[in-house]
């Protein structure tokens, strides 16, 4: 019977996130994987990893840096699943070296720019993919130091150099790097 109310207080916590969280859960799938299918396999892995997770929720931390560890921790395991049937991602300081296409080139849509800054920071290696979305979900660093697991000043540090990066990329209209 206690095995019924632990599954019980796991399917209250996952409903709560879901309804609490679940647009910001979309977006890291995002993030994290460009092919539309693939992301949809990810975000159910995501989805069911909490969902397990619950089980152990032990409220040492708060329940949204639970559900970001959570879903960082699938994602971040989804990249290195895929790194090993495609290579290519590159550190913060290979990816501003990146090639970039022709200013001209360069689309002044709203919607190709997010495009084109999603595949640069799904580039990223997991860890600082997981800094910089977690910073644009308008975390602060200590939440996201909590979530990775290194320091607030890492993260700082982190955060000031992936927007300079990504700022020298827009300036040059180099965002289409191969």
């Amino acid at each position: 019977m206690a095995e019924s109310g632990c599954n019980a207080r796991s399917d209250e916590l996952y409903e709560e996130v879901v309804a609490i969280h679940g647009s910001a859960l979309d977006r890291l799938a995002r993030a994290y994987e460009n092919d539309p299918d693939k992301r949809r396999d990810l975000l159910q892995e995501i989805h069911f990893a909490l969902w397990r997770s619950f089980e152990h929720f032990a409220q040492r931390c708060s329940l949204r840096t639970w559900v970001y560890q959570v879903a960082h921790n699938t994602a971040a395991s989804h990249v290195v699943r895929q790194r090993r049937i495609h290579a290519g991602l590159v550190s913060l300081e290979e990816i501003d070296s990146l090639p970039g296409r022709d200013e001209n080139e360069l689309s002044v849509d709203r919607r190709a720019v997010l495009e084109q800054l999603q595949r640069l920071i799904q580039r990223l290696k997991p860890v600082d993919r997981q800094v910089i979305f977690s910073y644009l979900e308008g975390m602060d660093a200590g939440s996201i130091a909590e979530i990775t697991g290194i320091s607030s000043a890492n993260v700082a540090m982190k955060i000031h150099r992936i927007k300079n990066i990504l700022a020298r990329r827009f300036q040059r209209g180099g965002l289409h790097g191969r």
